[in-house]
């Protein structure tokens, strides 16, 4: 029997042709449909974004007395460990305005906002702490609260959420009317108020820990808000500042340009120092889950992690055989790779 359906070659080369076509025509019927759905330069305002953010930076009078209102709240929030207060505090505190501020200027070459906005950042920082170191070093209450211990150790997260925290914060400022949810649910997200008041607080008790871990997490967030600020303006193409001859034109980019790269490169550092230490505290948890938690004959009682010597000291419940330290010593070499370069100490064995 004849098959009549068969196809000859020019029709088969046809329907190659046709199926093409149509697969093309798909694939840029779907990128035509993503480029509207993520375009956000028809709706940006441009002039208006920057005259919005240059009237945030100033910091007297009224936005001076909120803000230390603001540390009030947040202080007392983390002193009795009260996640609704310190959300509070975050919603009404003004330390937004100087750090886009500081993005922008760098993005539009804008040396003067540049200054006012350093300037009153310095002075809502030192105000904020000082403020904080008031409140805890009156306070009768000077116990550690499990909100002022999460604000002393920075992780990964933190900086994953102030990069996003940022950008999500500029792109709501950029728009035509501008989005005011976005705007409070980035001051709760990238939580700037309460590391200033655990500085206070470690200031107050005389804690390092405390004052310079709390101060690294605001500084995380800080300069990873402003670089999401400088990046979006710069994608948008925001106008920059014209000046009266082109010499100090040149002389202000190049300053500006500088200023820039001395801002990333930290920032850069920073994410990779922050990444190592995420991926040391995941290789310790493994480890202790493996090699200890699982085994019936060790009793663990607490460890503690020295990253800067690269130590992990173990303290045990129970005395340790030569046998079982030197598996321990081997076992934490294979497997964990951020864990290799540690040196294990035990407690409360033979040795």
């Amino acid at each position: 029997m004849i098959d009549e359906t068969k196809l000859t070659p020019e029709e088969e080369k046809a329907s190659t042709t046709d199926v093409k076509k149509d697969a093309k025509g798909l694939l840029k019927s779907v990128s035509i449909f993503l480029s509207e759905l993520l375009d956000i330069r028809g709706e940006t305002d441009k002039d208006q974004t920057i005259d919005d953010i240059k009237k945030d930076i100033p910091f007297k009078g009224h936005t001076a007395w909120i803000l230390i209102f603001a540390v009030f709240i947040a202080s007392i929030g983390l002193n009795v460990s009260s996640t609704a207060v310190v959300i509070g505090a975050m919603l009404i505190s003004p330390l937004m305005g100087p750090i886009l501020g500081v993005g922008l200027s760098l993005a539009i070459y804008d040396i003067e906002t540049l200054k006012r906005s350093l300037v009153n950042l310095g002075v809502m920082v030192g105000l904020s702490v000082f403020t904080a170191f008031l409140y805890f070093w009156a306070s009768p209450l000077t116990e550690e609260t499990p909100e002022l211990v999460a604000r002393t150790a920075p992780t990964i997260l933190d900086v994953l959420i102030a990069i996003f925290g940022g950008l999500a914060l500029i792109v709501a400022r950029s728009k035509k009317g501008t989005i005011a949810t976005v705007i409070f649910g980035v001051a709760i997200a990238t939580a700037l108020m309460p590391p200033l008041c655990t500085v206070g607080y470690g200031l107050a008790i005389g804690d390092p820990k405390f004052y310079l871990g709390a101060l690294y997490l605001f500084c995380i967030n800080t300069i990873f808000i402003a670089l999401a600020t400088f990046v979006v303006a710069k994608i948008l193409a925001f106008p920059l500042v014209k000046y009266a001859n082109e010499a100090k034109r040149s002389k202000i980019k190049w300053t500006v340009t500088i200023i820039a790269i001395l801002a990333i490169a930290p920032a850069v550092m920073t994410f990779i120092s922050v990444l190592e230490r995420s991926n040391q505290d995941r290789d310790i948890r493994n480890f202790l889950k493996n090699e200890i938690e699982n085994n019936d004959e060790l009793f663990l009682s607490k460890y503690d992690p020295d990253y800067e010597n690269k130590t992990l000291t173990l303290t045990f419940l129970n005395e340790l055989s030569d046998a079982t330290i030197a598996d321990l010593n081997n076992e934490h070499k294979t497997g964990y790779d951020y864990l290799k370069s540690f040196k294990l100490k035990f407690k409360g064995s033979k040795i």
